[in-house]
């Protein structure tokens, strides 16, 4: 196992995948865990969850300092950054905060990391950096260009990006925001009838992460193959599971249609045209190479080049509203 035996140093680890992929070290024998956070309640939370074991280091600071990164850096394997700002109109209100926050302290990560030594960064993207037309888009689009530039050097640390989409019932994902409306008596909140998002369970974003780090030579980035599912899909169906359960009849929720949000796209992409022609397929998730240094195919196991990798994009259908049922019953 990749991790068994490694001190791993988590950023942004108070979050949903933050706490997740540090459980998954401690399930993988890590030897240290140092989890990294400016959420303070967050991390005593998380302290109090997982208990006070000898592996485990809290740590409460601010990735835009760069000096604080030198220091929780230090003596690390493995880094998982996850720290950013993902609210996509929080973003938008206050652009410069993202730019520092997930540049900037993606910047510092990387630096410190080849000061130190780090064998593997594994930077936590997201489907938003394709082709974006918004703050947090961008935002990340650029550190996910930070982490491939790296394979331009010969570093001992080797870097990569994983990039997914919505990830199931995580902290300011859609589910319980939508749950909270739900458990009012409505209305339910829907942006456009025609919107539509990848999704993914929590599990199957770690699972991701963990065959990134495994996988990695240097600069890639990986992307989950995802389900993709119509939000007014999805809410009709949250209302089948959770109306009964606060005490109401799915039918006397009401859906009110507010208009798309700055920075919002009806669909997210998961690659670009010039990730599309460079991209490599495996049966669980699309890598694309650094651009900075060509590897031969045989380097990924169960790696091939697609004939047509638009024919899996159009022929990829909104997952039925029975499959979402299922879906949602496994959630909750």
């Amino acid at each position: 196992m990749l991790l068994k035996g490694k001190k791993v140093l988590v950023t942004g680890g108070t979050g949903s995948i933050g706490s997740a992929i540090t459980r998954k070290a401690l399930d993988n024998e890590a030897k240290f865990v140092r989890v990294f956070s400016n959420d303070e309640n967050g991390l005593y939370e998380l302290e109090t969850e997982i208990g006070n074991k000898k592996k485990l280091e809290f740590v409460i600071g601010d990735i835009r300092d760069k000096d604080t990164v030198d220091s929780i850096v230090k003596d690390i394997d493995i880094v998982f950054h996850a720290a950013a700002l993902k609210h996509v109109d929080r973003c938008e209100v206050h652009p410069f905060e993202a730019i520092n926050v997930n540049i900037i302290g993606t910047q510092n990560i990387t630096k410190a990391s080849q000061r130190e030594n780090v064998e593997k960064v594994i930077s936590i993207s997201t489907d938003k950096a394709v082709n974006p037309i918004g703050v947090m888009g961008g935002t990340k689009l650029l550190a996910e260009k930070l982490i491939s530039a790296e394979a331009l050097h010969n570093n001992f640390t080797v870097f990569c990006s994983v990039r997914f989409g919505n990830v199931l019932h995580t902290r300011g994902s859609i589910l319980p925001r939508i749950e909270k409306q739900i458990a009012k008596g409505g209305p339910i909140t829907l942006t456009d009838t025609r919107m539509r998002r990848f999704f993914m369970t929590k599990q199957d974003a770690v699972n991701l992460i963990m065959s990134a780090a495994e996988v990695a030579k240097g600069g890639e980035t990986f992307v989950l193959k995802m389900p993709v599912i119509r939000l007014l899909d999805l809410f009709e169906m949250m209302k089948q599971v959770l109306a009964p359960k606060y005490g109401f009849k799915p039918s006397q929720i009401e859906t009110k249609i507010i208009g798309i949000r700055p920075g919002e796209k009806l669909l997210e992409d998961l690659l670009n045209y010039f990730e599309e022609e460079n991209v490599l397929e495996t049966k669980e998730f699309f890598i694309i190479p650094s651009p900075f240094k060509i590897r031969k195919i045989s380097e990924y196991i169960g790696a091939r080049k697609p004939k047509n990798i638009r024919t899996y994009f159009e022929n990829l259908k909104p997952m039925g509203r029975d499959e979402i049922l299922e879906m949602l019953k496994d959630v909750y």
